[in-house]
């Protein structure tokens, strides 16, 4: 799973992500001296003027952790400068002198914050974290200083209400209504007393947005597995034991350390056959936030899941999935809830048959136990082995990282694009694990650079991620600069990266956002790229996937890191044979994240504080998805998409976008597949325009008709109701 941030959104928003203020500050001239308050900015600051570096990228030679808090302070009062002085214009407003003043307002600010947001996603540190602190509640005042100011607001409003006389270009009318809603949906139709209200209201929920990131990542590090005794651990292989004691001397400790991942169930679940290891190592994920210490986490979100929903009662929603689906494609709650719920009749029921096959296992072996979700993994990987003869073990040495990458990510992008990349080792990174490429286009012009940081680190936040340091636009003569972070293990030294085929669906999953924001070719930088809306953003991520066992790509990368030689034409078919095996499990787990999700964001504003663990138990009992031997993939507690990441009630849209993927790929597959043609299309039509026009008809113009749920259930192995 991903996460990716659009420009222009409140702070962390990520990765699509976002971060907040400590008081509310009205948009005056009066305000810009309380930001630039602090360390000294001038020209030996490295974001004081653009970088000179290919594609503006980056110098993280010269960019120390002082350097960023008196960057983003002096950016944030550059901006205001320059929106006074939009507001303050004695001309009348027009779109030149109001809109596309807006778009080229903070170009300084921009500039940090992409970085700053980078880094502390993949590389944070005590003091990166303490900017992070300080910060979090001035960025939400400054959004609210522009999209609360009246003057402002009246300049746009103004505009929008003349646009159809304008005869404006139809990327054009769509900033107009872009800026428009938003500052509709930010609150600028509300009074001054309510503006205020909304301003405290803002500046609590980044405050404990930010400290939620803050509490899970140590959470998270704390909650490892660590054991003295090698017995524990057996049935991992001789690397997975050796980079758990290498991940042991990191941390300073005795014996091994299996470090937890973002979601419920852990990679090393299905490797390990001693049953007290495995629920313990569950357990510590299950509990990583709810241990009653500092970093317990159920506090923070119950007053967070308030906050939500005072705030959308304040903007006259009945609750905060209202108001946060009202621009998505799905539009409302209901609407989200019933593509939902349509599932779980047919996804309940492929998992109940999944888990009797289980079950059979564990009583054939005498087990003496009943399933319980930290044996799934475990066994559900002995029923594959039966049925398809697909050991993962004999899978995992075809895929080497630095190959899948060469050979399979980027072949097939050169295939469908015409794209060639080339490794930039004089391109200054963040951490030595990172790697930069020049991308270059099909007429060998140069496209991108695009960052990859694929390894696990302490210091990283879970899952995996793509964004930018840099966006596209062509008013501001600017290129992407696009990068892909995951929490692959990293192998012990001088062992290869040998990676699991659900890491190789990963690296095409970001990737394919990395396409969508390499290929961004509109006017405007708040149009551009993945800045779409939450149901449409995973749409070219998961499109992508399906390169990853295209026949031709999937020989062109699957091969032995020893020979060279290409996996035989029998595993792979078994690999292609399995693909639908487990899927009642993977889907259901979704699902009940989602729908948790979805949960908690309607509830409305008189609701009292909840019981987190309460909470989760009834509204999982409530949605039927309450089964004791499928956790949801993310608990409340540690569900970062939700709390930190600004997937706040749109975790469906993984769902949403899976309906979409799944139809385009059948189209691709009735057109010719991987051809030039089809791919320059896809391009021309979807992943270069941005949020240029409205997402369905894009879709559906590019597609030939309205997207249909049944090539999702086929690819989940789900047959469509009714037949």
């Amino acid at each position: 799973m991903n996460t990716i941030r659009p420009r222009k959104n409140n702070f962390m928003m990520s990765r699509i992500c976002l971060l907040t203020a400590a008081s509310a500050i009205a948009l005056s001239s009066s305000v810009v001296p309380a930001y630039a308050a602090g360390a000294e900015f001038g020209p030996s600051n490295p974001f004081y003027a653009a970088s000179t570096l290919p594609f503006q990228a980056p110098p993280f030679d010269k960019i120390k952790d002082s350097d960023y808090q008196s960057a983003i302070e002096a950016g944030m009062a550059q901006q205001l400068v320059e929106m006074q002085a939009i507001a303050d214009n004695p001309a009348s407003p027009t779109f030149e002198n109001t809109l596309v003043a807006m778009e080229k307002t903070g170009q300084l600010f921009d500039r940090v914050m992409m970085v700053f947001n980078g880094v502390t996603g993949a590389n944070i540190d005590p003091e990166l974290q303490k900017v992070q602190d300080i910060e979090a509640p001035k960025l939400a005042a400054h959004d609210d200083a522009i999209y609360l100011d009246s003057k402002l607001f009246h300049r746009v409003e103004t505009i929008y209400k003349e646009r159809e006389s304008l005869k404006l270009d139809p990327e054009s009318l769509k900033l107009v209504d872009f800026y428009y809603k938003k500052f509709v949906h930010s609150g600028a139709n509300l009074s001054d007393d309510d503006k205020a209200k909304l301003k405290k209201l803002n500046e609590e929920e980044s405050t404990l947005s930010n400290a939620f990131i803050t509490k899970l990542l140590a959470a998270t590090k704390d909650a490892a597995y660590v054991t003295t005794d090698k017995a524990a651990l057996a049935g991992m292989s001789d690397a997975q034991i050796a980079a758990a004691a290498e991940a042991a001397k990191e941390r300073g400790k005795q014996g091994w350390v299996l470090p937890l991942q973002n979601t419920t169930q852990q990679p090393d679940l299905v490797s390990l056959s001693n049953r007290d290891t495995r629920k313990a190592l569950f357990e510590d994920s299950w509990t990583r936030a709810e241990r009653g210490n500092a970093d317990d986490t159920r506090s923070t979100i119950a007053r967070l899941a308030q906050v939500r929903a005072e705030k959308a009662k304040l903007l006259g929603y009945p609750n905060f999935a209202a108001w946060t689906l009202e621009n998505q494609m799905a539009k409302t709650p209901e609407a989200a809830l019933k593509f939902m719920n349509a599932l779980v009749p047919a996804t309940t029921a492929k998992v109940a048959t999944e888990a009797k096959d289980i079950q059979a296992v564990i009583d054939a072996q005498k087990g003496g136990f009943t399933l319980e979700p930290w044996d799934w993994e475990f066994y559900s990987e002995q029923v594959r082995k039966a049925r398809y003869d697909l050991d993962e073990a004999q899978v995992k040495p075809y895929f080497e990282l630095n190959n899948v990458l060469q050979n399979g990510v980027f072949y097939a992008a050169h295939q469908l694009y015409g794209l060639t990349f080339k490794e930039r080792k004089d391109i200054p990174v963040y951490n030595p694990d990172v790697r930069v490429f020049e991308v270059f286009d099909a007429d060998g012009k140069p496209l991108a650079l695009f960052y990859c940081d694929y390894f696990k680190r302490d210091n990283k936040n879970g899952g995996a991620w793509m964004d930018v340091f840099m966006g596209q636009s062509k008013l501001l003569g600017t290129l992407p600069v696009v990068y892909n972070v995951a929490n692959f293990q990293k192998p012990a030294a001088g062992e290869p990266a040998l990676i699991s085929f659900s890491d190789v669906t990963t690296m095409f999953h970001e990737f394919g956002h990395g396409l969508h924001g390499m290929f961004a070719d509109t006017e405007y930088p708040s149009l551009s790229g993945t800045s779409v809306a939450r149901d449409f953003v995973e749409f070219p991520s998961q499109f992508n996937e399906h390169w990853a066992s295209y026949p031709a790509v999937f020989k062109h990368y699957a091969k032995s890191y020893k020979t060279g030689e290409p996996m035989p034409d029998e595993l792979a078919a078994k690999i292609k044979k399995a693909a639908t095996f487990n899927q009642g499990y993977e889907l259901t787990e979704l699902l009940a994240a989602a729908e948790l999700d979805m949960q908690w964001h309607t509830l409305p504003a008189d609701a009292p504080l909840q019981n987190p663990d309460t909470f989760e138990k009834e509204a999982l009992q409530k949605t039927h998805l309450d089964i004791s031997y499928v956790p949801p993939r993310y608990r409340s507690s540690y569900f970062m998409h939700i709390w930190g990441n600004g997937y706040a009630a749109g975790y469906y849209a993984y769902l949403w976008t899976e309906m979409l993927d799944d139809d385009a790929y059948q189209w691709f597959e009735e057109n010719g597949g991987l051809t030039r043609a089809n791919g320059d299309r896809f391009r021309r039509m979807i992943l270069s325009r941005g949020n240029t026009e409205d997402l369905a008809k894009m879709y559906a113009t590019w597609l030939g008709k309205q997207p249909n749920v049944e090539p999702m259930l086929k690819d989940r192995g789900l047959e469509p109701s009714g037949k």
